[in-house]
């Protein structure tokens, strides 16, 4: 309890939050995680998923679809858990500056937040896109002709490559709302980390802008981080429960 005191502490002396988030805050919303073991992962290989090859590959493509077909039920189903209210609420009490995530599952804006307040550095599952015209169609327009029996669907437009509008390994970072990332990360007062193994770069690079420009870091996970080491305050413990908990005192 100490640990979830001292949270609502920081938080209550904060104006600007930024609220990074991975994986681990959507696996308690049912989503699977490829780091994991169990779920949808098990029968597919992310290595094999690279840009280069879904690009260049027409058998990997496919292969990309038909997983991207089973994991789209998945992730509309998939409902915001209590961290993902938890950071509504921060916004609601007028502490948030944003929500700088990982994911790309859009349960942020699912949870009530705006679109503008979401940084999705990896992209979004919501949406496809084609990589020669750039024409962009609603992710379930895509799932519908999936459904009856597209294997590898192309654009309408121009017959480019159609892809989720997300970030796959090799593929370039999206330069805008990188940038954006960093320019929150050096301007907040707290930065809180929830559900991320800050592992992958650059987006775990954001937490060490935050505390070279003097924020407080805060970082809730399951497991240690590379950059435990800086934080202010670690919670190894649920993200749901502990946001409920912390925002359950800061109220």
């Amino acid at each position: 309890m100490d640990q979830i005191r001292q949270a609502a502490q920081l938080l209550s002396q904060s104006s600007r939050v930024v609220v990074f988030t991975g994986a681990g805050i959507s696996t308690e919303s049912g989503l699977s995680d490829f780091r994991s073991p169990g779920g949808l992962w098990e029968n597919y290989d992310p290595s094999e998923f690279t840009f280069d090859r879904i690009v260049s590959d027409k058998r990997i493509r496919e292969k990309y679809w038909q997983f991207q077909k089973v994991l789209w039920p998945e992730i509309v189903q998939a409902q915001p858990n209590a961290a993902h209210l938890g950071i509504v609420e921060l916004d609601r009490m007028k502490k948030l500056d944003c929500v700088i995530t990982q994911n790309i599952d859009g349960l942020h804006q699912k949870a009530g937040l705006a679109n503008e307040k979401v940084i999705e550095i990896h992209g979004t599952n919501r949406w496809v896109m084609c990589l020669s015209c750039a024409k962009r169609y609603p992710r379930e327009e895509i799932q519908q002709r999936l459904e009856n029996g597209e294997n590898d669907p192309s654009c309408d437009e121009c017959g480019g490559i159609l892809k989720p509008a997300t970030i796959s390994f090799g593929q370039a970072m999206p330069v805008k709302e990188t940038q954006l990332a960093e320019e929150k990360s050096a301007s907040c007062d707290l930065f809180l980390v929830i559900g991320s193994s800050l592992v992958v770069y650059p987006a775990a690079q954001m937490p060490v802008l935050a505390k070279k420009s003097g924020a407080k870091l805060i970082i809730i996970n399951a497991t240690s981080t590379p950059h435990s080491d800086r934080a202010d305050l670690i919670i190894q413990e649920k993200a749901g429960e502990t946001m409920a908990r912390i925002v359950n005192l800061l109220q």
